[in-house]
């Protein structure tokens, strides 16, 4: 069913939820689990679903994104008839770039008009889950929807800058969803920014939001039309995290040390990602590792527990690091001690350096800095 679709992946929206981490790059760029990037969940479950035309919607700091995608090779989407396009932030009608969920939309209309697929999937990267597109597509058609947006029970509170509750009957038609409600406890019913309807349905709301100088999707088509469109909620029962802040990140990073949590994500269908051919991970005779993901070309003489160290990670002899996020081609000196601590890429810590944060505030290191 999927092979009727198209997909658009937004890979800047959100940035402001990670600033920390979305300074140098997009969101879907961001760096996750010792070799991934967000991205990858969002493409990874539209190619498993039979997508082979995906629009990546692009706004600023996108060189690292498109590094990282490359040809498409490795999602198998390096093909001569769609692919992965990439679509600037800029229409033929304006010079300035989008503000708006809705007004990204517009630019991208010509895209839509190129396509022929009945269906358009379309994604954020802010979101990490596995999740079959094309449940989602029979579960659109059953319902004769107009628009079909996937949630999921939540019972914490969300700390995003913007985000959605959906309130379905018991035939899954949404009678209400909120704009950043004020939150106190759960359970509730989060949005997780992954939404489907016919092409031919979008384009036709996109001309007509022209027309009426709309300038929001949620608010302006949605909320307002709850009563009047067939709206439906498609409830994602598995694992599934957002990223709205960097203790988001650090807290669902950690998540990965468990096994079911990696089962869940990585077992039954594969997350592509950029390969990059590096020697096996070296762990000296000092070398003391637990409970960690270690991925390749690390050389590590020191102590490492509950950590995720990514590519080319160097850990130098009498250091401890515990409970961080050390990115890639990251220098550890010599005994040095590190403990809830994030590190961007290329980052230098000298010998004899003590960092430390906590849980909920993670101390977070700048790509490049040297400490």
């Amino acid at each position: 069913m999927a092979h009727s679709a198209v997909g658009v992946i937004f890979s800047n929206i959100h940035d402001e939820n990670v600033p920390e981490l979305s300074r140098h790059r997009t969101m879907a760029s961001i760096p996750f689990g010792g070799r991934y990037r967000l991205i990858d969940f969002a493409l990874s479950n539209m190619v498993n679903s039979g997508i082979t035309t995906v629009g990546i919607v692009t706004k600023n700091n996108y060189q690292s994104l498109i590094d990282h995608l490359g040809s498409g090779k490795e999602w198998d989407l390096a093909r001569k008839d769609g692919g992965i396009i990439l679509l600037p932030p800029y229409s033929d009608e304006t010079d300035a770039p989008y503000t708006t969920r809705l007004e990204a939309l517009m630019s991208i209309t010509g895209f839509l008009n190129h396509r022929n697929e009945d269906y358009v999937v379309i994604s954020d990267c802010d979101g990490i889950a596995r999740v079959d597109i094309n449940d989602i597509l029979r579960f659109h058609e059953e319902k004769g929807a107009d628009i079909t947006m996937v949630y999921h029970r939540e019972t914490t509170p969300v700390e995003s800058s913007y985000f959605i509750t959906l309130q379905p009957d018991e035939t899954g038609r949404l009678k209400g969803l909120q704009i950043n409600p004020k939150l106190k406890k759960g359970p509730f019913n989060l949005y997780v920014n992954i939404m489907v309807m016919s092409r031919e349905f979008l384009i036709n709301t996109i001309q007509d939001a022209v027309t009426r100088g709309l300038s929001s999707f949620g608010r302006d088509i949605l909320t307002k039309h709850v009563d009047t469109l067939k709206l439906y909620g498609y409830e994602f029962g598995g694992y599934f995290a957002t990223m709205s802040s960097v203790g988001d990140y650090y807290s669902h990073s950690m998540e990965l040390l468990r096994k079911d949590v990696r089962d869940e994500l990585f077992g039954a269908r594969d997350i592509y990602t950029k390969v990059r051919d590096s020697a096996p991970s070296k762990y000296g005779d000092t070398a003391v590792v637990r409970n960690s993901l270690i991925s390749d070309g690390c050389v590590i003489e020191g102590e490492v527990e509950n950590c995720i160290l990514f590519r080319g990670v160097k850990v130098g002899k009498g250091s401890v690091v515990k409970n961080s996020i050390i990115m890639q081609d990251t220098v550890i000196g010599s005994n040095v001690t590190l403990d809830c601590v994030i590190t961007d890429k290329n980052v230098v810590i000298r010998d004899r350096r003590h960092l430390a944060g906590c849980e909920s505030l993670p101390y977070f290191v700048g790509k490049g800095r040297m400490l």
